[in-house]
């Protein structure tokens, strides 16, 4: 590892020139990097708690913890349609749990086994749920950390560009961030990556389905029938359920490439650049040399939440890196 002594992180370019990641030569294209880990990653058991806690507007949240009684805390935020059981959740918690940090991976509304009380459904841009988790969650602790994947990177992102202080949020990483929302959509819902899509839609109509039974006024079942895309879902679904005039407006909204300028924490942002996920504009290298404070890494490889290691048994490089851009107090260069 090379190490820049003495230098504050806020004198170095937020571009990191070059990663240090490579993984397996087996798994030789982005599509396997994703898949392999998703599907075939060593389970690993943890001893979380959980705790259910409400929202402000008469709903709940599913929180697992991790805890050390230590005064340091990292809170998680999973991927579409993912939970706190995911094992890339799971493999980033179990490393920081083991290096002495609080662990809190949080579930999304209606992503913890429980369907929420409310016809609403998270989002991309569902900040005020991420502030109710770290205001119930942050007090006793005397660092507040945040990690995000993909969605949840983007929820991370958006939230770290509207905080006025910054105060309670000493750094924060994002992995696999669609930081453009609609080309990121039209991406994954084309070619050879409609498979990731149509997965996604699967699971997101049936909790459609289960809550146009309680709420028929709010959520026409028969609408399903019109969506054959995730932009159909939003246009459908997501965004009149939440206030917006429908996917587009979302998106525009909501895409955390508008709020990264804004943010003042030290933030780490890793997008490998054979994601099939994203598309062109989650690479923003022109923009990552005009930040201050959102550091930007993106390695040749590693694929959707991915970045596996040569051997099975190894920490994901992605883990290691998380832990590195947190603890450090100097900017280094990655291993």
């Amino acid at each position: 590892m090379e190490y820049h002594e003495n230098v504050s992180i806020n004198q170095i370019m937020p571009l990191v020139p070059s990663s240090k990641y490579s993984g397996s030569p087996i798994l030789f294209n982005g599509h396997l990097q994703t898949i392999i880990p998703a599907l075939f990653r060593p389970n690993i058991s943890l001893p979380f708690e959980r705790e259910r806690i409400n929202t402000p507007d008469g709903d709940f949240l599913d929180l697992d913890w991790l805890r050390n009684n230590h005064p340091k805390l990292i809170i998680l935020s999973h991927g579409l349609e993912g939970d706190s059981q995911r094992p890339y959740m799971k493999g980033m918690a179990k490393h920081f749990f083991q290096n002495g940090f609080d662990v809190l991976c949080w579930n999304f509304r209606g992503c913890s086994g429980s369907m929420n009380k409310r016809p609403v459904f998270y989002h991309s841009g569902a900040t005020h749920d991420l502030q109710t988790v770290i205001s119930h969650a942050a007090a006793g602790y005397d660092q507040v950390n945040l990690i995000g994947f993909s969605l949840g990177g983007n929820l991370t992102l958006k939230y770290l560009g509207e905080l006025s202080d910054p105060l309670p949020i000493h750094r924060a990483v994002a992995i696999s961030v669609p930081l453009h929302l609609e080309s990121s959509c039209h991406k994954i819902s084309t070619g050879e990556n409609i498979i990731y899509s149509n997965r996604f839609l699967k699971t997101l109509k049936q909790k459609v389905r289960q809550k146009a039974k309680l709420f028929p006024e709010q959520l026409n079942e028969a609408a399903l029938a019109s969506v054959k895309t995730l932009q159909d879902f939003d246009d459908v679904f997501t965004g009149p359920l939440h206030g917006f005039t429908g996917a587009k407006d979302y998106y525009e909204q909501c895409s955390s490439i508008h709020f990264l300028s804004k943010i003042k924490t030290p933030t780490l942002v890793i997008n490998a650049l054979n994601d099939p996920f994203l598309s062109d504009h989650c690479f923003p290298k022109a923009l990552a040399s005009q930040l201050d404070n959102v550091f930007m890494e993106f390695p040749d490889t590693g694929g959707h939440v991915g970045f596996r290691p040569l051997k099975r048994n190894q920490i994901y490089w992605s883990e290691k890196r998380a832990l590195e851009f947190i603890t450090r107090d100097d900017y280094f260069t990655p291993n």
